[in-house]
């Protein structure tokens, strides 16, 4: 069975969306017994109200499907780049605990805001910068970026060896700079994103479905089984998730996938193409830097509301109608970003 790694990937997926299927029924009856659900903002879209009290943290259970899937899928993989894997789900795993702190907290104190803005991103930048270390010197990852067919960025310039045993410890300057500003912000990306029933769970599933392909074409098989659980993940939560959702992701899951998917980038060496399989997420930060910048400067709002997709709910669409949409406009990111890419895995 482990000299068929597309059978591998596939079961990844289902083993994930299994567990995450099976459990998630438990959880929210739990999450329902404790009265532990979602604090929505007054200030957001009207109709949300209602989705106050919806059990939430979710993404605790896709979480824990996708660490019992990746060390089972491990097992009998036994040739995959297992300290690759260690580190990815580590960054992961390390920011769902964070966003599983906000999201207690928001619970604990009944309000929509959790961790101070400042504490969350913290968090965010010390696994960052431990991830992008350990990638670099123990991994081989070379601190460069490439835009595939245009050039090639050494970020590797400016580096401080430090002896260690019969070599050196690596701390590229620059590119840990680069690797914390894209883990950070794609983690933070997602999470902005994760704002109507279904939107979040669906576009991480798209990203990680393109982004396993690319691992698998890039023979980074131990990317594509974790890019695989995710998306497995994804599909069970899913079934709960879709309007009108029965539980909410919550920032446990959002913060940790956005993670996710950057990491698996640099580990894959295609940070770049990822920004565009990631459309969708960066586009919906943009959008809030773009409305808070526009108004400081001018007291007006260029969009209904941001992020994005609350722009749209404003326009009058509904919410399944928003979120089909940019499920499809997700689709065609990771469909742009994995053409880009496939040229270099026939090389």
């Amino acid at each position: 069975m482990a000299s068929y790694p597309t059978f591998l990937v596939f079961l990844a997926i289902f083993i994930a969306m299994a567990i995450t299927m099976a459990v998630l029924p438990f959880w929210i009856r739990l999450l329902k017994h404790e009265g532990i659900g979602q604090q929505i903002r007054a200030e957001g879209p009207e109709r949300h109200l209602t989705k106050q009290g919806t059990p939430t943290m979710g993404g605790v259970v896709i979480l824990i499907a996708v660490a019992i899937t990746s060390i089972v899928v491990a097992a009998v993989a036994h040739y995959i780049d297992a300290l690759a894997l260690f580190l990815v789900a580590a960054a992961t795993i390390l920011t769902g605990l964070l966003g599983l702190l906000d999201d207690v907290t928001k619970v604990l104190k009944q309000r929509s805001l959790g961790l101070s803005g400042k504490a969350k991103l913290a968090g965010q930048i010390t696994i960052s910068v431990v991830f992008c270390l350990a990638v670099v010197n123990f991994c081989g990852v070379s601190p460069v970026v490439d835009i595939p067919f245009v050039v090639s960025i050494d970020l590797g310039i400016l580096t401080t060896y430090i002896p260690m045993g019969d070599g050196f410890f690596q701390i590229p300057w620059l590119y840990v700079i680069f690797v914390t500003l894209l883990m950070a912000g794609m983690s933070n990306s997602v999470n902005l994103t994760d704002g109507l029933d279904g939107l979040a769970g669906g576009c991480v599933m798209i990203a990680m479905v393109a982004m396993a392909a690319i691992a698998y074409r890039a023979n980074a098989l131990a990317m594509a089984l974790f890019c695989g659980a995710i998306a497995g993940g994804c599909i069970g939560f899913l079934w709960f998730n879709t309007f009108p959702a029965k539980i909410f992701m919550g920032d446990t899951g959002s913060l940790a996938f956005g993670t996710a998917l950057a990491a698996v980038a640099i580990v894959t060496k295609t940070e770049v193409i990822a920004l565009v399989i990631g459309g969708l997420f960066v586009f919906e930060s943009l959008s809030v830097m773009i409305q808070v910048i526009h108004f400081k400067r001018t007291k007006k709002r260029i969009f209904l509301m941001a992020p994005f997709h609350h722009h749209l709910e404003k326009k009058g669409w509904s919410e399944p109608q928003v979120v089909t949409r940019l499920w499809i406009i997700s689709g065609f990111l990771a469909c742009i970003g994995f053409a880009w890419y496939f040229p270099l895995g026939l090389m």
